[in-house]
């Protein structure tokens, strides 16, 4: 039997978790010194309640190699592990998983999904899938392969609040961007995030979202689409309603974002991953 493993950065939704028997290892989040593990100390909405009412920016913080391992031993004494990780370009999640690896053997495989979010998730959604239906951890593999290289990540930041906390922008450009609702739409490249494109007002922001995956694609009849947010249910609902109507995905699943992608993408954020 093949078990599942992910990091917490997945944000996958805990109907999913439970109905494919992912087990999750919890990235840790200090906010206001005090520090979290999340989805078990802390849900996605009392993350986003304590984030909002903090002055400071919460420091978030990758499993260490020992709570891997802890999870490692206990599955790989009944089965083969695959671990599938938040990508090596955001944080040292994966480098964790592989030092705990290397202390178990060949029965664990760690997986950099260069992916967060649900682009992470839906990888994982997918493995777990396929380890159901019995094939091995090389062919998994084989075929992870295939959805990393097709996976899309857009990042959508309604306010670039976080960003000036976290010292990546002046108060003065943040403030500037504000007055003039600038919004901006950033993309996963290999791994890494990078600005894609400034756009000045919400209407316009949300619709070129939705040109720019048009622009990635023909037939999303088979793609999974993921949807997280953070506090922001209003433009989620809108853009789930568009992709459903104009590119009839296999499915679409939405959920709140924790507090590992959430802290960077600040309230009102929207992470959307197709693949």
């Amino acid at each position: 039997m093949i078990y599942i493993v992910t990091d917490s950065a997945a944000d996958l939704p805990p109907e999913i978790i439970k109905e494919h028997n992912i087990h999750v290892v919890p990235l840790t989040v200090k906010i206001d010194g005090v520090e979290y593990r999340e989805g078990i100390d802390l849900s996605p909405i009392e993350f986003q309640q304590k984030m909002l009412s903090s002055r400071q920016l919460p420091v978030t913080s990758q499993p260490s190699p020992y709570n891997f391992f802890n999870v490692f031993q206990e599955l790989s004494e009944k089965g083969q592990v695959l671990c599938l990780t938040l990508s090596s370009k955001l944080s040292g999640t994966f480098q964790s998983a592989c030092v705990a690896k290397n202390m178990l053997g060949e029965k664990v495989k760690v997986y950099d999904t260069l992916a967060g979010s649900l682009g992470q998730g839906i990888q994982v959604i997918k493995a777990a899938k396929w380890a159901a239906e019995g094939l091995s951890i090389d062919e998994i593999i084989k075929r992870l392969d295939a959805v990393r290289r097709e996976m899309n990540i857009l990042i959508l930041l309604d306010t670039l609040e976080n960003i000036v906390k976290g010292g990546r922008l002046s108060k003065f450009q943040g403030s500037l961007a504000k007055v003039l609702d600038i919004k901006v739409i950033l993309h996963a490249v290999e791994g890494a995030v990078e600005v894609l494109e400034k756009v000045r007002g919400k209407k316009r922001f949300l619709m070129r979202a939705v040109e720019v995956i048009s622009e990635r694609g023909k037939d999303f009849s088979e793609k999974i689409f993921g949807i997280t947010h953070l506090d922001n249910e209003e433009d989620v609902n809108f853009l789930k309603e568009v992709i459903e109507e104009r590119f009839n995905p296999k499915e679409v699943i939405v959920g709140p974002m924790g507090s590992t992608m959430g802290t960077y993408a600040g309230k009102g954020g929207i992470i959307i991953s197709f693949g």
